[in-house]
């Protein structure tokens, strides 16, 4: 009986001891982060590049990352006043870091797209529309005349494979534009919905407007376009 009980105490002891061992690897596992300070390689020298280009208060300025930089908006939309200010990669905080050189030109309009690649690096959606609406306060706050026109973020697709951390992120993109869509009604900006005229029948955004599951065919611009001449929102 007493062998028993030395037995008892000592197998207690062995979990006890495993328990302590198990806290403290799960203590020391980092906890999920996310970097505000990520800035793609070309971000600094497009960057400087947009701040030596000439401004005026008739520019159509179209602000994002490379779903913006994509396509030629003056040739695309036929308006010489259109100005790309497109940087593949960049990040909500990356804008905002670059906001002055769009809001100091006092541009007619600013079209916005951003946030996607916020998703992708595991920025929370709450962050992501609080930069929307430091945005906005950016822009007011410098060109007050400026009309701001934000876009819903885009479909993906994840039956392709080069842009694996976009993909399966469709709960944070339907967040993240329902909470611009209320960010909009608060503060009387433009919402321009792109997210229904890109899915296809099973929710994804459809092959026929995507070369790689993320970024836009030239008839994925095109649709684009005509949402923004339709709408009225160019002129």
């Amino acid at each position: 009986m007493k062998k028993k009980s030395t037995l008892i105490r000592q197998l207690i002891a062995v979990l006890g001891f495993v328990s302590i061992l198990a806290g403290t690897a799960q203590a020391q596992q980092p906890a999920a982060t996310w970097d505000s300070t990520f800035r793609p390689n070309n971000w600094a020298l497009r960057a400087e590049q947009f701040r030596s280009y000439p401004h005026s208060s008739s520019d159509i300025v179209f602000l994002g990352n490379s779903i913006t930089a994509g396509v030629e908006w003056r040739e695309l939309l036929g308006l010489d006043k259109a100005r790309n200010r497109g940087i593949s990669g960049d990040i909500s905080y990356g804008v905002l870091e670059r906001l002055d050189e769009v809001a100091n030109g006092k541009p007619a309009k600013v079209f916005v797209l951003i946030g996607i690649n916020d998703i992708s690096r595991n920025i929370p959606d709450s962050q992501i529309l609080r930069n929307y609406r430091r945005i906005i306060e950016g822009i007011r706050s410098k060109s007050p005349a400026t009309k701001i026109y934000f876009h819903t973020l885009l479909p993906v697709n994840n039956e392709f494979t080069q842009f694996k951390n976009h993909y399966n992120k469709d709960e944070h993109i339907l967040a993240v534009n329902a909470g611009l869509k209320k960010i909009a009604a608060e503060t009387g900006i433009t919402v321009i919905d792109l997210y229904p005229h890109f899915l296809d029948a099973s929710g994804k955004l459809d092959k026929r407007y995507t070369i790689d599951g993320l970024h836009l065919t030239a008839p994925g611009y095109k649709v684009w376009a005509g949402l923004l001449q339709q709408g009225g929102y160019l002129k």
